[in-house]
């Protein structure tokens, strides 16, 4: 029987084609991830899990988890994986494991629009002390080189005429706005990294991570695309909170885990690499689009009237950085993404 993990078996060929020469660099390696149940940690656990048996590679990861029988719920497949283990604890005071660690990917954020309002001040203190913590165990465990998961929030709101973002722009979260807590939190976690590389002579890597789409994406938070597809599962009518206008851009799962593991062997040290993708669109056209896919015609509300102003909000990455200095792109559209991701859920409900 298809189910939602062999659906995969495409978009993992696809990863593995396109990153081939860099696992050899974690042949025989011990990998360490923070973060390794959500959704960029799924992605990450599924694309290592198949290069090591397709590969050979005799490689082993431990996730650093809250609940494992959560996620043994979530993804059994990779629950019970013989290279994967898993050691129980909170990002911001686990106890370290006993063994040598040659690569670590920190990946864990807990962020949502109701934390933001109700406490941000775990927010900050969440980031800043997992990152602290897991820059520590880098040191304890010897780790050469280190991923850490940051966001494209750290710039603040992007300036209106700058359709596309570069990491070069110096400007910042407004730090008297609770809603910032996330973005400073990420830059100054970025901030540790650097000092611990030039204290300890980690290669520490930066992914500021913008939009995404894919399989295992919440469906009921605050992601505009992930609830448009969960309204479309649920046969409509596909709902936008706001006017429509913000622009925002979406890389696909399978070429964010090409990315990420790019981005940990070859990437710069304490150099961020913007991560996502450049073609932009309107939430409003977006909430079109995935109507059109689920042929919903006329089944787009928009729930507030269209403002009349030209400073139209943006969250859009320039990745000429990432494309030009170690050759990464957008491989899989947003249309062909948004069906991917419907077809893994329509399976994944349907035989679960």
């Amino acid at each position: 029987m298809k189910n939602s993990e062999n659906l995969l078996s495409n978009d993992l060929d696809h990863i593995l084609e396109h990153t081939h020469e860099i696992w050899e660099s974690i042949r025989n390696a011990r990998i360490f991830i923070t973060g390794g149940t959500g959704f960029f940690g799924c992605w990450l656990l599924e694309s290592f899990a198949w290069a090591n048996d397709k590969l050979g590679l005799n490689a082993k990861v431990v996730v650093l988890t809250r609940n494992h029988e959560a996620f043994l719920k979530k993804a059994p497949h990779l629950a019970t994986n013989t290279a994967i283990s898993f050691h129980i604890g909170d990002v911001r005071n686990f106890k370290f494991p006993s063994n040598k660690f040659s690569f670590i990917i920190h990946a864990a954020t807990d962020v949502s629009i109701k934390l933001i309002n109700e406490n941000p001040l775990l927010i900050f203190d969440t980031i800043l002390d997992g990152t602290r913590r897991t820059l520590d165990f880098a040191v304890s465990c010897g780790a050469r080189k280190l991923l850490f998961i940051s966001s494209g929030a750290i710039y603040g709101k992007q300036p209106f005429g700058v359709t596309h973002i570069p990491e070069e722009y110096n400007g910042a979260p407004d730090t008297v706005i609770p809603d910032s807590a996330y973005g400073i939190g990420k830059r100054a976690a970025e901030h540790l990294c650097l000092l611990y590389s030039q204290k300890y002579e980690i290669e520490t890597k930066i992914a500021r991570c913008f939009a995404f789409v894919g399989p295992y994406l919440h469906l009921d938070s605050h992601f505009a695309i992930g609830n448009f597809i969960g309204d479309g599962l649920n046969g409509g009518p596909i709902k936008v909170k706001g006017d429509g206008t913000p622009y925002r851009s979406y890389l696909y799962a399978a070429d964010l885990a090409i990315w990420l593991w790019s981005i940990l062997i070859n990437g710069k040290t304490c150099y961020p690499y913007n991560v996502g993708s450049d073609s932009d669109l309107t939430i409003a056209t977006l909430a079109n689009t995935v109507a059109n896919i689920f042929k919903l015609h006329q089944s787009v509300k928009i729930s507030k009237p269209l403002k009349k102003s030209n400073k139209i909000e943006r969250y859009v990455p320039s990745v000429r950085r990432a494309k030009n200095e170690l050759g990464l792109k957008e491989f899989i559209g947003l249309r062909n993404s948004i069906k991917k991701t419907i077809l893994w859920y329509t399976y994944k409900h349907k035989y679960s």
